[in-house]
């Protein structure tokens, strides 16, 4: 990581020390839809100018992207001003001291599994992970709080599916997404073995805008 970037980095991580900025955050991270400035201070219980005022610092750190709209698609004359409304970056934002390059490792190992054409270093990298997820497991916690530390950002649909709204290796995934799709899919096999759940829960699906994997009601 060069300077600029590190400073770049550390500006992002030091926007979040600040309470009222990483509800708002948090807030924003896990909406579908852009939010508004109205809506983020409303959810989180502070005046309008104030919450402004902090997303536009997380915009600045780069932890949020803005747009504009108008409030309910209104178009023509008097439907007003378009509105300022973020999003939660794609950007990635980490900072290890010392130096540490764990992605370039992650780079080249699922490189290597892509390019084995015998399928037998992504058959024993599939099974490390279910094996790993089925370990690491924490049945004595409720399964949203276990997926919420991995984190997926668990989120619970109408239909009482439960939607992964984060990707944990997305960078990765960018790359290689087969290969990525397949381990999240084995790893959360392993999980919901490890709750003594069943692991046919976890189905592969189709990765946008969310993880590439859901986990079925239960039966």
């Amino acid at each position: 990581m060069d300077e600029r970037s590190r400073e770049s980095a550390l500006e992002g991580i030091g926007a979040l020390s600040d309470p009222a900025r990483r509800r708002l955050y948090e807030y924003v991270g896990s909406r579908d839809l852009p939010v508004g400035r109205e809506e983020a201070a409303t959810a989180t219980g502070m005046s309008r100018s104030l919450a402004a005022y902090h997303l536009d610092r997380l915009a600045e750190a780069g932890l949020l992207e803005t747009s504009y709209a108008r409030e309910d698609g209104r178009t023509g004359p008097g439907a007003g001003r378009p509105a300022k409304r973020y999003v939660r970056s794609r950007a990635e934002t980490t900072v290890s001291v010392p130096e540490r390059d764990y992605r370039l490792l992650a780079h080249l190992l699922t490189d290597a599994v892509a390019a084995d054409s015998t399928g037998h270093l992504r058959d024993a990298l599939l099974t490390a992970a279910e094996t790993e997820g089925r370990r690491s497991a924490r049945p004595e916690t409720d399964l949203l709080d276990d997926l919420r530390d991995r984190g997926y950002e668990p989120a619970v649909a109408e239909n009482d599916e439960i939607v992964l709204r984060n990707c944990p290796f997305h960078h990765l995934a960018q790359r290689h997404a087969d290969v990525v799709c397949s381990v999240n899919h084995a790893l959360l096999r392993g999980v919901l073995a490890g709750h003594d759940d069943d692991p046919e829960r976890a189905e592969l699906v189709p990765p946008e805008p969310h993880c590439c994997v859901v986990v079925r009601p239960a039966s």
